[in-house]
């Protein structure tokens, strides 16, 4: 067999959608953006959702929306990609690294309030894989010290965190649509938030800080005057990627629910065999990535690799880079959970189209390969 890691779930759904944008005439962002963000709000229970070309776009949005920038300091996990320091850095504020759990591998809170200074700012929670945060303690920790919480949500739909669904309890939210992600516009992303003060600040910087978007301008209820009320960026999305949003977006609670199916059956399939990433009682994950545990990871891979079966490793953690160990001289002793969690750590594929022979054949490959081995 040969296996990708991931395949988008496409269909002559989204081909139509998209002919169907190209023939309205809007290419950039106009009424399928503005319809998809208002589907998207509805289907998160958010107050507003704001649509950018990527979600790093939608992180470095609502930091400068927060006004953080130099002297502040944002807590985030170790174990991330490096879009979510980057971001920071772009405010000019300082990314503060912190270790992760070893049972969830997302931010461990303890560790968040043993690095909180008076120039602490922000907190940036990662749903690793599509598994919640304990949002519970991140948020008291985030009341008690006056703190910011941008949910970096890139894996984290459509994920629930106590019944609640992940992009309404942060001060915002922030979401991916990559092509690998459990929903895509090929690239795109977006910020949802309660509060409409954020949400109009956000808006007006993803394009430009022009006073008014394509839309407004030339839809005819407005004319061609604007005005440039603050320093911008070209982080808009377009009509064609949200075309292709709203398609995906309807086809969400069916793409969740093979995903479980999958899950469940490498759950069986590994049965206590094999150590797994899986969630915690009081949330629903998204299932974005199956994370198996193993002593012999970097073996493992490759002779899953030869046998065609792809898989990948999430994530290399942000102390292991030169640009970070330069940047802000970390200690790499200080991130034990983090430096074991990535030496065994292998993401297996899960998506829509994989079939249940390809998951028996993945279940097998892996059993077969760590027989002899302790994989715990």
């Amino acid at each position: 067999m040969n296996i990708p890691f991931h395949k988008p779930c496409l269909d002559d759904r989204e081909i139509k959608a998209v002919q169907d944008a190209l023939s309205s005439g809007w290419l950039t962002m106009g009424p399928k953006t503005i319809e998809f963000e208002n589907r998207f709000r509805e289907f998160i229970g958010a107050k507003y959702a704001i649509s950018c070309n990527s979600a790093t776009a939608a992180l470095h949005l609502s930091l400068l929306a927060l006004d953080i920038g130099e002297k502040d300091e944002v807590i985030l996990p170790v174990n991330t990609f490096t879009s979510t320091a980057e971001v920071v850095l772009y405010t000019g504020a300082t990314p503060v690294l912190c270790d992760i759990d070893q049972r969830t591998h997302n931010v461990d809170p303890e560790m968040i309030s043993e690095l909180i200074t008076p120039r602490t700012k922000a907190i940036i929670p990662v749903h690793f894989a599509g598994i919640p945060c304990d949002m519970t303690s991140i948020m008291d920790i985030a009341k008690e010290h006056s703190l910011f919480v941008v949910e970096d949500a890139a894996h984290a739909l459509p994920s629930t965190y106590e019944g609640k669904s992940i992009g309404n309890i942060g001060t915002t939210a922030c979401f991916s649509f990559y092509a690998t992600k459990t929903m895509t516009t090929g690239e795109g992303g977006m910020v949802t938030t309660d509060d409409s003060s954020i949400a109009e600040k956000i808006k007006i910087k993803r394009l430009h800080g022009i006073s008014g978007d394509a839309w407004n301008r030339y839809s005819g209820e407005n004319d061609w005057f604007y005005d440039i009320v603050d320093l911008g960026f070209k982080y808009n999305t377009t009509d064609l990627q949200s075309a292709l949003g709203l398609v995906q977006l309807e086809k969400i609670q069916f793409m969740q629910k093979r995903r479980e199916e999958i899950a469940n059956m490498y759950l069986q399939g590994f049965s206590e065999k094999i150590k797994v990433l899986t969630p915690t009682e009081n949330v629903q994950s998204s299932w974005h990535l199956f994370i198996i545990k193993v002593n012999n990871r970097d073996e493992l891979h490759q002779m899953l690799k030869r046998k065609g079966i792809h898989t990948s490793v999430h994530f290399i953690p942000l102390h292991h880079h030169s640009y970070y160990q330069k940047k802000l001289g970390v200690d790499s002793s200080q991130f034990t959970n983090a430096n074991q969690i990535y030496n065994q750590s292998l993401s297996l594929p899960i998506y829509p189209g994989l079939q249940d022979d390809e998951v028996g054949y993945i279940i097998d490959a892996v059993l077969e390969g760590t027989k002899n081995l302790d994989s715990f």
